[in-house]
């Protein structure tokens, strides 16, 4: 049997605003600020997103979700990720493996992580111990570090049997 395997990888970042609600991996988060953006501007699942676009050399998230749409103003990013694994599926691929970093220095995100991990396995029909979240600070550096944001950042495997 001959297989196929791509990696992905997938970045994102988003500024943190008031009066905005925190997603995170689909994830609800208790938190003074939110982050911004068209959609729910959920950094993770857009970062796990593009990884699995640029795994298949499909171009990114906003090639397929564009903020000047207003269909997609305050959308559900989870349904945007299920609609990027329906792409990867209509082309004979398969996710191995997701492994993400989540970089903010507030608020903690390890409470979080088991909950994180079983929403992304959820919509990409996969077990949980295939999804990989961690969480780390930016040590005060940089705009994730100010607290101006969070970013996030993805890798996926995909395999396709010949």
């Amino acid at each position: 049997m001959n297989m196929s395997i791509r990696i992905g990888n997938g970045y994102d970042i988003h500024r943190l605003v008031a009066d905005r609600p925190l997603i995170i991996g689909g994830v609800n988060i208790a938190h003074d600020k939110g982050l911004l953006g068209h959609s729910d501007a959920d950094v993770l699942t857009h970062a796990v997103a593009d990884a699995l676009l640029g795994a298949l050399s499909l171009g990114d998230i906003g090639t397929y979700f564009p903020p000047s749409d207003p269909q997609w103003a305050g959308a559900d990013s989870l349904i945007l990720l299920a609609q990027v694994y329906q792409m990867v599926r209509d082309r004979g691929w398969a996710i191995a493996n997701v492994d993400s970093v989540i970089v903010a220095e507030r608020p903690k995100l390890k409470p979080h992580i088991a909950d994180i991990r079983k929403s992304l396995a959820e919509v990409l029909a996969l077990a949980p111990d295939q999804v990989g979240v961690k969480a780390t600070t930016n040590e005060k550096l940089g705009p994730t570090g100010r607290e101006e944001g969070i970013a996030a950042y993805a890798v996926v495997l995909i395999s396709q049997s010949a």
